[in-house]
């Protein structure tokens, strides 16, 4: 299933110099807090590599469509499946607006953990507020391409203009990956827990839960977890094998599904 993002902010320049600047991939890390590297391979051909709630990926992206001062479409066609657009537009004197929208696609369950408490999203928030407090605070473009790519993209494309599968999370899984996962499942179970208990807060946090809250599991995957290496030089952890499996449902799950 795949997830759609959409974030907006207007930034306090022209829209020539806020389009100039995100012309200049290589530049993205500057202000985007998951981007570790892009390396930009040729005018239309862009290598990522990423990591968000600890999870690194990689993928090749081609440009479909760049107009100058007003758009900029993109889609996977190696590795991690995503594509999406971000777009400019004037909105004052001296004023812009830029708006990102992306389309991707979750893969394994730390991923699709992740995904269920908006991480992605919540980042790119951050990265075009990022970006306003970048540009903004150097008033002009740290460079500029004003080339045309054209192409018959209409609107946003999503992930079926992508040539990519995903990569099974292939680029690797960082040390706190399985630990943030875990918690993002008992974060949702916690959720579940104090929606399903009613009563008073006081009642809450005085009985324990006497219902056993099933955490769904979407799919069939095995992890092994790196050993973890602590200040104590004496303690070194033992790789752990977590393996995934499939829960009949809860009889007592709400039938419409929803949380």
């Amino acid at each position: 299933m795949t997830t759609k993002v959409e974030k907006s902010v207007v930034v306090d320049v022209p829209v020539s110099t806020a389009y100039n600047q995100w012309t200049q991939f290589e530049e993205f890390p500057e202000f985007m807090g998951a981007v570790q590297e892009v390396e930009q391979l040729d005018d239309q051909r862009l290598r990522w590599v990423a990591q968000i709630g600890g999870v690194r990926r990689e993928w090749e992206a081609r440009i479909l469509e760049q107009r100058p001062d007003e758009k900029i479409a993109w889609a996977a066609t190696e590795g991690a499946t995503n594509a999406g657009a971000v777009y400019f537009a004037p909105v004052g004197t001296g004023q812009s607006r830029i708006t990102l929208e992306l389309e991707y696609e979750p893969e394994g369950v730390v991923e699709k953990a992740g995904d269920a408490l908006s991480i992605v999203e919540r980042q790119a928030e951050k990265d075009v507020e990022s970006f306003k407090t970048f540009i903004e605070g150097r008033a002009t473009a740290t460079g500029a391409w004003r080339g045309d790519v054209e192409g018959a993209t209409v609107g946003t494309p999503g992930v079926e203009s992508a040539t990519s599968q995903g990569d099974s999370g292939k680029a690797g899984v960082s040390k706190t990956a399985m630990a943030a996962g875990a918690a993002a499942v008992a974060a949702g179970a916690a959720a579940v827990a104090a929606t399903r208990g009613g009563g008073s807060d006081e009642e809450s946090q005085a009985s324990p839960a006497t219902d056993e809250v099933v955490a769904p599991v979407v799919e069939e995957d095995t992890f092994v977890s790196e050993p973890v290496v602590t200040d104590d030089e004496a303690f070194v952890s033992e790789p752990v094998v977590a393996e995934a499996v499939v829960v009949e449902e809860d009889p007592r799950t709400d039938s419409r599904g929803g949380i």
